[in-house]
């Protein structure tokens, strides 16, 4: 049986920070973000950086909000987070654009859930009403959230919503302080190991798409490093798709995942890059509209202003 707390306390570790208080790296160097199981496993075992002309510097951060937060700031120069904590953090003024985009193939159960305890009353969104539920903040848990409360006719007064990270929504939830926890993998894939279930998925409700985020002095400074970064990483993605098993033992290596799970999170998080164009924009409307009808965003930051290309 796993343990689950120590398990997600490995998972929510914040390593190699130090990085991030070096400067800006140098003209030769590439600070990239990586969110545990993320960048830094996928382009460690398809050997996507092999004969790279320059330095990677990695940092790693427990969720989307934290990555964004060192984004920002200008402590990292790139990193791939979700389409709901991205449009969260540009409409909050964030100094950042998107100058890449993956979209996930086939949204699968489990990819994004609100999940609960195996013995639970809640079977849909509908009996959501009146429970207090576990989320981060802006993160693609959050919008999944709000979407579910939408598709039942609910509204933000009708739950009580408590905002978490990923390891104290989890410990909330097994103490019984929470109903139920919206979250991403790999969290769902370790809950689901305990025995807890997915009430609602996120199929139908959620887009699939992430972005490779850089602050907008590194598109100043670094265009071309960013440039073949997203090159490379583009044929780290094709790679994985067809090695999903050689993958998911670095990211088990890397996340302290068991390889059965780590072998799940590799297939639900299949993705190809696509372009950054008008129709990718209208369709992450449907995101920053979620957030506004329930009051989460109030600027109006305009939306293609989001996005620049660096290739």
């Amino acid at each position: 049986m796993l343990d689950r707390r120590n398990l997600l306390a490995g998972l929510t570790t914040t390593f190699a920070l130090a990085a991030c208080g070096q400067g800006k790296g140098g003209a030769g160097v590439l600070r990239v973000g990586s969110q545990k199981g993320s960048t830094k496993a996928l382009m460690l075992a398809s050997g996507a950086l092999d004969g790279a002309s320059y330095k990677i510097e990695w940092s790693e951060f427990p969720a989307a909000q934290n990555l964004l937060e060192a984004l920002g700031s200008g402590a990292v120069d790139l990193g791939l987070v979700g389409d709901a904590p991205f449009q969260f953090a540009y409409q909050a003024g964030s100094p950042i654009k998107a100058v890449g985009a993956q979209l996930t193939q086939q949204v699968r159960p489990g990819s994004v859930a609100l999940i609960v305890p195996g013995a639970s009353p809640i079977r849909d969104a509908k009996d959501l009403k009146g429970k207090r539920l576990a989320t981060t903040r802006g993160s693609v848990g959050h919008y999944l959230l709000l979407r579910a409360l939408a598709s039942a006719g609910l509204g933000a007064k009708d739950v009580t919503t408590v905002f978490l990270s990923p390891s104290d929504a989890r410990a909330a939830m097994q103490s019984g302080a929470v109903d139920g926890w919206s979250t991403w993998q790999p969290y769902v894939a370790t809950s689901l190991a305990e025995g807890d279930r997915i009430a609602v998925d996120g199929r139908g409700l959620v887009q699939g798409y992430s972005f490779d985020i850089a602050p907008e002095s590194a598109i100043a400074d670094k265009k071309a490093l960013l440039a073949d970064f997203l090159k490379r990483e583009a044929k780290g993605l094709e790679w994985v798709r067809a090695n999903l098993d050689a993958y998911a033992k670095v990211l088990a290596q890397e996340t302290g995942l068991p390889v059965a799970i780590a072998r799940q999170f590799a297939e639900l998080g299949t993705r190809l890059p696509v372009p950054l164009d008008q129709d990718l924009i209208a369709r992450q409307q449907v995101v920053l509209d979620t957030f506004r009808q329930f009051g989460e965003v109030k600027a109006d930051r305009p939306l293609r202003d989001a996005f620049a290309a660096v290739g």
